[in-house]
């Protein structure tokens, strides 16, 4: 989730930090009192929430099998040489079975195996599954006070995820009339302070983590009615030596909603000339 950034002290100070560090790892306190006293490890809160409800996003929204849902939460702190996937590479065996198949056994005994032979896993953390589209889940997971989280997280960092791309008709999240799609999810990263009775529960969450909570109300999207080509023209019917008429038709591929524009006429017809006279 990030790379480790250490502090780097100038002048005496960087004498000081580095003759403490020596003595720590010779095991000799500096002085008439102990320096040596163990870093403390920074906690945070990763709390993600679905907002993928039939309101906020009508156009084939999924109702069976399997209905809207979400996996569950799964990730880690680690070092810049450790990544779960890199675009434009083939994903890992754990990784493909968690994409396709939402189960995350494997990849979890990757990170771990990552964790114990390259020393690039700090912590692996997880959260059980949303079972619906809208929800919240939340974990709770320790770095050290090192790591570039502990300076790039002050406080709430909020980040929404949508699903824009790819722009086209045949994407579930393909919305013409919005000037930008609202978000899908959302994860928030928050620096947890050390004593667990300073930080109020979140609501939902009965002051801990690896909880799912309740489903969250979600605007209103409108779905303008979408209506497939017009067929080509039937035959001109009509008496002979007469004006006759011909017809087209079309039907709907989805029904507005959500105040979305309305469905326009599904048939329409043009004079002719009837060409079958007997």
């Amino acid at each position: 989730m990030g790379t480790p950034s250490p502090a780097a002290p100038w002048g005496g100070a960087l004498w000081a930090l580095l003759l403490a560090t020596l003595g720590c790892s010779a095991g000799q306190p500096l002085g008439g009192e102990s320096m040596c006293t163990a870093q403390p490890l920074a906690k945070y809160s990763i709390t993600f929430t679905g907002k993928w409800s039939q309101a906020s996003f009508p156009k084939q929204y999924p109702l069976f099998r399997p209905p809207a849902q979400w996996s569950s939460l799964l990730g880690a702190a680690h070092s810049p040489d450790y990544s779960l996937w890199r675009k434009g590479q083939y994903v890992s065996n754990g990784l493909r079975d968690f994409a396709e198949r939402s189960e995350a056994w494997a990849l979890m005994r990757e990170m771990e195996a990552a964790g114990e032979k390259l020393q690039s896993v700090h912590g692996v953390f997880s959260a059980p599954a949303v079972p619906s589209g809208t929800g919240q889940t939340s974990a709770e997971f320790e770095a050290h006070s090192r790591h570039s989280l502990f300076a790039t997280v002050p406080q709430d960092t909020v980040t929404e995820i949508t699903a824009s791309s790819p722009s086209h008709p045949a994407n579930s999240f393909y919305y013409p009339r919005l000037k930008s799609l609202p978000p899908i999810a959302t994860v928030t990263l928050a620096r947890l302070p050390h004593s667990p009775r300073a930080f109020p529960p979140a609501p939902g969450f009965g002051g801990g983590g690896n909880e799912v909570a309740d489903s969250l109300p979600a605007p209103e999207t409108p779905l303008d009615c979408e209506v497939s080509l017009w067929s080509s023209w039937g035959l001109c019917a009509g008496p002979c030596g007469r004006p006759g008429a011909k017809s087209r038709t079309r039907y709907v591929r989805a029904r507005p909603a959500n105040h979305g524009a309305p469905c326009p006429g599904l048939e329409e017809e043009a004079a002719c000339v009837p060409d079958n006279c007997v």
